[in-house]
């Protein structure tokens, strides 16, 4: 356990080989644009086509992480939502989503390692965070419409037994990045098949991201945890 992060030994148990990783800033800014992170959406935007689009959906499919999470989502006969938009970036020419800044680095370090991954304000969690699995917790989705967390399934909660997120049903309605955001969290779910290198470079990926819009951002902790 460390003050940020705690990880039950339920999570441990139910999956073994997965990995998830962390990162937290203090002093960033979440302006509702930013032309650093548009320029990056962009050129993620054509370098997904210019890779996909002579070669089609199959080929998409079996790109690593991909049939990792399609694995895992399987479980509960669904589908993974970032192959999903995948697809539509690279095949369908749709844009990555132009949002607020600290939200828009998220999605583009997400879609361009294909780990799924989610953040909150940093200031309006209990802390430390636990990583868990799930037994039908209840919560409360971005849209306000009731969800559970599905059994077996990872997920975050704070400390206060909030949940922030899970896998297959997504996040809640809890500590939102907002445009007062001035400390950010971000974490990413790792099924079994994806490194510790991968994620490694995922949550580099996000700093850099993070830092194109706050080069002054302070990191104030960094985890990578891997179930045996």
């Amino acid at each position: 356990m460390s003050d940020v992060l705690a990880v039950t030994p339920a999570w441990r148990s139910a999956h073994p080989g997965a990995i998830y990783g962390l990162i937290a800033f203090r002093g960033v800014q979440n302006p509702s644009s930013h032309e650093g992170i548009n320029a990056a959406a962009a050129e993620l935007e054509q370098a997904v086509r210019q890779r996909f689009a002579a070669e089609g959906r199959d080929v998409l499919r079996a790109t690593p992480p991909l049939p990792a999470y399609a694995a895992y989502y399987k479980r509960w006969g669904q589908r993974y939502h970032v192959g999903m938009q995948l697809e539509s970036v690279a095949l369908k020419d749709k844009p990555i989503p132009r949002v607020a800044a600290l939200v828009e680095a998220m999605f583009v370090s997400e879609l361009a390692n294909l780990l799924l991954t989610a953040g909150h304000d940093l200031d309006h969690l209990a802390l430390p965070v636990v990583l868990d699995a799930g037994a039908g917790q209840a919560f409360t989705a971005p849209n306000g419409k009731p969800q559970v967390v599905k059994d077996g399934d990872m997920f975050t909660a704070d400390a206060e037994g909030r949940v922030l997120s899970a896998v297959i049903t997504g996040p809640s309605d809890v500590a939102r990045i907002s445009p007062e955001t001035t400390s950010a969290l971000f974490y990413a779910y790792g099924p079994p098949g994806i490194s510790a290198e991968s994620m490694g470079a995922h949550l580099d990926a996000i700093e850099r991201n993070v830092r194109l819009i706050s080069p002054d951002a302070i990191t104030v902790t960094r985890e990578i945890i891997a179930a045996p």
